[in-house]
């Protein structure tokens, strides 16, 4: 059950007061209005998702490194997104109660315990052991009983259990995988940050039927999930 949305800050607290300056300062002016994912933002407590040697930034509008150097976590996308990003994925994604959920790159665990907030169940994929490992590490920390982190490859290892009825990618691609909108239910939704530098947009695929229809309702930037095609630029 989700937690009251806090209108004021604990003074006393710091880490709440941070908290609540991200929600306010970052989340709000990005248009993320619904009440039911600004209650998860403060339920779910980011700082136990944040390496400890980098617990001073939890909160911050940065991508925040998660394993190595900072410099190859950004050569290599072992970063969390910023918090204003990952909450307007979840708005826009509009997870229900019902709904079997795919993720696509866990990091470090945090937007699967945004999505298993909302969701029936969460299965997220990691190619990096190190990162799948402190994923299951900080799901059962938070006390997240319903989202299993796997070591796997999102862009080949398709799964038996689908469908889904959401697939996020928390990672950018040069273009929607469309291997993964067949895994998609019904009325299923996938969600990426599609393109290349400096032009991404968050992207949408709705599925209906057999066709599947798409928008992409705002820019953003993020690293790139590894394994996925990366089509030539170049077009003769």
């Amino acid at each position: 059950m989700n937690m009251p949305l806090n209108t004021t800050a604990n003074a006393a607290d710091p880490v709440e007061q941070a908290r609540f300056n991200m929600i306010q300062q970052q989340i709000r002016p990005w248009n993320v209005l619904e009440l039911n994912v600004l209650e998860t933002l403060s339920a779910v407590r980011r700082e136990l998702f944040v390496p400890p040697e980098h617990e001073g930034l939890a909160f911050m509008d940065i991508e925040i490194p998660l394993h190595g150097s900072p410099e190859e976590a950004a050569a290599k996308g072992w970063n969390m997104l910023p918090p204003r990003v990952e909450a307007r994925m979840l708005q826009d994604l509009n997870v229900l109660p019902t709904d079997k959920v795919l993720e696509i790159g866990a990091g470090s665990g945090y937007m699967a315990a945004l999505l298993a907030h909302h969701a029936r169940e969460v299965i997220s994929l990691e190619i990096v052991p190190e990162l799948a490992e402190m994923a299951r590490e900080n799901l059962a920390g938070a006390g997240v009983a319903n989202a299993t982190v796997r070591l796997a490859d999102g862009a080949t290892d398709a799964l038996a259990e689908g469908p889904f009825d959401v697939i996020v990618l928390s990672g950018s691609v040069a273009e929607v995988p469309a291997a993964l909108l067949q895994h998609l239910t019904e009325g299923g939704r996938l969600g990426a940050i599609v393109g290349r530098q400096p032009v991404m947009r968050a992207t949408f695929v709705r599925r209906l039927g057999n066709q599947f229809e798409t928008i992409a309702p705002w820019d953003t930037m993020a690293p790139r999930l590894h394994g996925f095609a990366e089509p030539s630029p170049f077009k003769f």
